[in-house]
């Protein structure tokens, strides 16, 4: 199993890790293995890439996925795709690292086909949420449904709709944060130099005392992007302790994970033209959250 692509600047490791969505650990175990190569030569995990270089990743094949887990809500399904929600702390799909209990194994226990275009590791899977949110998430069941899915995803024909509560209070209503992403010492940051350029729109639904319940609507699918912008604009998201978020709100509000949580799919079914939408309302984690951060009236 290989994947090639046309490399960003900085580290082989940490370039490689987000452009395959693979974890650091993988990717340095397959630089040890000789199963990393740059321009067709191996390299040391540190070297530093230029940006436009070619580079190969073949990973370790991996051991069958045997079906299995709890079942998750199905929001919308046909022939061609399903659109289902993701439980947080649920890794989206395996890894070498976690090899079992993800949304893969959970689906195929369901019964839902999965699209073999995705890979051995990631049948069906059209997009990613990270393990700690939730919500509504597109499979594909056809190679025909994934290549149209991710087509459209390219061209930013699927709106995602994501609630955060986020720290503060935003001087604008409806605001736009548009900042290219790179990654430096292993963390998503805002790189205007090389960095891949990203926007985000951002809607306050609800303002609170300390907080506010913000609609954000990414325009780019680039990792960690949402909590990324949002931290850059002043604003983490409640819980989010790697880009900002943490502090004493987590506590008071007894969370224990960011508050985000992907709410609405909206997208033109690809083989028959048909508007389709899927919707998740919070789960209780974060609706408690949210009755803690409206009663709270300190300053």
């Amino acid at each position: 199993m290989g994947e090639r692509f046309v490399a960003t600047p900085g580290r082989l490791d940490v370039v490689a890790a987000a452009a395959t969505g693979t974890s650091r650990a993988e990717i340095q175990r397959a630089i040890a293995d000789d199963r990393v190569t740059v321009d067709g030569r191996s390299r040391p995990r540190s070297f530093v890439l230029q940006g436009g270089e070619t580079v190969e990743v073949r990973m370790a094949a991996p051991e069958a996925i045997v079906p299995g887990g709890d079942p998750v809500e199905v929001r919308y399904r046909d022939d061609a795709f399903a659109i289902v929600v993701k439980p947080a702390g649920v890794l989206t799909h395996p890894t070498t690292v976690h090899r079992d209990g993800t949304l893969v194994h959970r689906l195929l226990a369901m019964g839902i086909p999965l699209a073999p275009a995705g890979g051995p590791i990631r049948p069906g899977i059209v997009h990613r949420l990270d393990a700690g949110t939730s919500g509504v998430l597109l499979v594909a069941s056809t190679d025909e449904a994934y290549a149209a899915l991710q087509g459209m995803l390219r061209r930013h024909e699927v709106r995602r709709r994501y609630l955060a509560l986020v720290r503060g209070l935003p001087a604008h209503d409806d605001f736009r944060v548009e900042a290219p992403l790179g990654r430096r010492a292993g963390r998503i940051v805002v790189d205007r130099v090389g960095g891949r350029a990203a926007a985000t729109g951002v809607t306050v639904r609800e303002r609170l005392a300390r907080t506010t319940l913000v609609e954000a609507t990414p325009e780019t699918g680039r990792t960690h992007q949402i909590r990324v912008h949002l931290q850059a604009v002043g604003h983490p998201i409640v819980g989010d302790t790697r880009y900002g978020g943490g502090g004493d709100d987590p506590h008071r509000l007894g969370l224990h994970r960011p508050f985000l949580h992907a709410w609405r799919l909206d997208l033109t079914h690809p083989i028959t033209g048909v508007p389709v939408h899927a919707e998740a309302p919070l789960p209780p984690d974060l609706a408690e959250a949210l009755d803690r951060a409206r009663a709270d009236q300190r300053p």
